[in-house]
């Protein structure tokens, strides 16, 4: 019940973004959209932190439970955007990616695993931890790369309509995907160093046949690509934004490739 609750919040954010958005309304269409997204981002971690303490595993294995740990990360990215005014119209680009893995999980079940599982202790917390905020990053760089690129289209069109009112500036979007890029890039290398270090502790090996570590290794070098991309020459933001949305998309896609063909435990992170 409170992972749907947070999902009907999620719901009318979403709607009170578009609302304003098709209006042009400047004043009260944000605020009641970023309370909402607020409010619907601290729902879902009670949501979580309830699955954690009742059933006493994180909420990672099974399609239903990482599917819903996945929707939290762009919950997360919106979190962080929310005190930077125009900066927060980004969770029209966000909140229906948490929609989407947050519905489908909800229809799948968000269950405790049968399994037996041995990823515990704080060592993997923090790991977990850390990799949350690396996604957060990517998510963030994602859907301001994804405005920026609908904003310059605008711009370029000189249509200056509702769509160009509406989305933050070129500059807003371009620092923001940058931040969030850096951000994200620092805390999954940080994950995977703790990930490696608990998995020889606890494991004797670094694991590098698992596909989750195979997965986790193919985001980092994906950041490492969109960093790249963005420090060439010539049309450095515009190349940015491209490679923030085609490296976000490969992440989830080969995530889910991942997911539907090496079987197991489902782990998310």
């Amino acid at each position: 019940m409170i992972h749907l609750l947070a999902l009907l919040l999620y719901l009318g954010a979403l709607g009170f973004w578009v609302r304003f958005l098709m209006s042009g309304a400047r004043d009260e269409g944000p605020t009641l959209a970023s309370l909402l997204a607020g409010l619907a981002v601290v729902t879902h971690a009670v949501a979580l932190g309830d699955f954690w303490l009742q059933f006493g595993e994180l909420p990672l294995v099974g399609p239903g439970a990482a599917l819903s740990s996945l929707a939290f990360v762009g919950g997360l990215a919106l979190l962080a955007t929310l005190p930077l005014r125009d900066a927060s119209r980004v969770g029209i680009a966000l909140l229906p990616f948490s929609i989407v893995c947050l519905g489908v999980a909800l229809v799948l079940g968000i269950q405790p695993s049968p399994l037996s599982i041995d990823f515990q202790g704080t060592g993997f917390v923090l790991h977990v931890t850390l990799a949350f905020f690396g996604y957060q990053g990517l998510a963030l760089a994602f859907a301001s790369g994804i405005l920026y690129l609908i904003q310059h289209h605008e711009l370029k069109s000189r249509r200056l309509g509702k769509v160009a009112n509406f989305i933050p500036p070129l500059s807003t979007l371009d620092a923001l995907g940058r931040v969030g890029l850096w951000v994200g890039f620092g805390t999954l290398s940080l994950a995977l160093a703790f990930g490696w270090a608990w998995n020889v502790q606890n494991r004797g090996s670094l694991a590098f046949d698992d596909p989750k570590v195979l997965w986790a290794v193919l985001s980092w070098f994906i950041f490492v690509g969109i960093i790249g991309a963005r420090r060439r020459r010539g049309r450095r933001e515009y190349r940015g934004a491209v490679a923030s949305v085609v490296g976000f998309a490969l992440v989830i896609g080969s995530y889910l490739v991942l997911r539907l063909t090496a079987g197991g435990d489902g782990l998310f992170l």
